[in-house]
């Protein structure tokens, strides 16, 4: 059974960084893809990253330039380094994996940022 682990997030000022990872375990295989996506009160899961295992990334709009991935498919390992954060960037943040067509989520990891 695969399951993602998060860590990373906490409580930051605007305009300041944070990096959250991201690792698998319990997989023998390699994933096509792996990322993430955050969560805010009433709002639907939207994407932050996606990083495929051949291709190219993709960011959401709100991550563009702030943001950036970087990850290993075939160990099912992800980081997101978050710089120059608001605070219409609080949510939970999930990592995400995708493996034989399967996809698999983290439990989540909660970023505030304070005005």
């Amino acid at each position: 059974q695969v399951r993602l682990v998060e860590s990373g997030g906490g409580l930051v000022q605007a305009g300041g960084s944070l990096r959250l990872s991201c690792a698998a375990s319990g997989s023998r295989f390699s994933f096509s893809a792996v990322g993430w996506y955050r969560q805010a009160p009433g709002k639907q899961r939207e994407l932050v990253a996606l990083k495929p295992s051949s291709g190219t990334t993709t960011y959401g709009d709100s991550a563009k330039g702030r943001f950036t991935i970087s990850g290993d498919t075939t160990r099912g390992t992800v980081t997101l380094q978050m710089n120059s954060l608001k605070p219409e960037d609080t949510a939970v943040y999930y990592c995400y994996a995708v493996q034989s067509f399967r996809n698999y989520w983290g439990q989540g990891t909660q970023v505030t940022v304070s005005s």
